[in-house]
């Protein structure tokens, strides 16, 4: 019998959100990224003079990248980009964006090249994005154990439900569902409202009061909280303001799954 991770495709967030490593699908996406915009191009492999072209660019990847003797290079453009295919599919992980890098900052104006690279690092849920020639963190390690962290919590089961369900639909990579997934997680903060306030209908907005009357919230703290999340069950609330938005992507998807988060542990802490 299949396992209840196996049954819902559940995965540790440090391999749905890629910070440690990197899937099969997302090696191969780069590579076709470079392959459509670089690789493919009329005339690039076969080109024996000038630029742009692959004898130039692997003079350069020679000496400065691999550092072995530029006259070790094959002859031809095709045994060259056969020698570089080898190396981008051998290599560890880490590499593969070390070559994204020498590369993109290699071909610095070829804006389309850098435009499909986040493409795919955004599609495939990597924990980084190439940003002027450099692949940079966009999500915080510590976020991922923390989120790890609380999708663990057997204390508070109703809201971890909601949370792996959030983490389900955002990770799902045929079928993502990003509007249904904020719901979820917005839903964990109410779920632990609930549990706060020991009302089975109340909302974020009562677990403040709540916890502001009880001595656990300062009232500037509390009205920065309602501020910022505006949870609130009304047709005024985020709920229905963010879910009414035409164009919900990942990003905001992945904003609410750790936000929600970090707040619900806030609101553990005070209990």
């Amino acid at each position: 019998m299949k396992t209840f991770s196996q049954r819902k495709r559940y995965k540790p967030v440090s391999e749905v959100i890629q910070i440690d490593g990197m899937s099969e699908e997302l090696r191969n996406s780069l590579w076709n990224a470079l392959d459509v915009k670089i690789w493919s191009v009329e005339g690039y492999v076969t080109k024996q003079y000038g630029t742009p072209g692959i004898k130039p660019f692997s003079k350069y990847l020679w000496f400065h990248y691999f550092k072995k003797p530029i006259d070790s290079r094959e002859t031809y453009g095709g045994h060259i980009l056969q020698v570089i295919r080898r190396y981008f599919f051998e290599c560890p992980w880490y590499e593969v964006y070390d070559f994204i890098e020498f590369v993109a900052t290699y071909y610095s104006s070829n804006e389309e090249l850098s435009g499909l690279i986040n493409f795919v690092l955004e599609r495939e849920l990597a924990g980084y994005r190439l940003i002027d020639g450099v692949i940079a963190d966009i999500t915080d390690k510590q976020e991922v154990e923390m989120l790890e962290e609380a999708l663990r919590d057997t204390k508070f089961e109703g809201v971890s439900t909601h949370l792996k369900r959030a983490l389900e639909l955002l990770s799902d990579r045929k079928n993502p569902d990003y509007r249904n997934s904020i719901k979820e997680s917005i839903s964990a903060v109410e779920s632990m409202a609930r549990i706060i306030t020991q009302s089975p209908k109340a909302t974020l907005g009562d677990a403040l009061r709540n916890l502001e009357k009880t001595g656990k919230l300062h009232a500037a703290l509390k009205k920065g909280f309602s501020n910022l999340y505006g949870y609130t069950s009304d047709e005024g609330g985020i709920r229905h303001a963010m879910l009414g938005e035409p164009n919900i992507d990942v990003n905001d998807a992945k904003f609410f799954l750790l936000s929600c988060t970090s707040f619900v542990n806030y609101l553990k802490s005070k209990i």
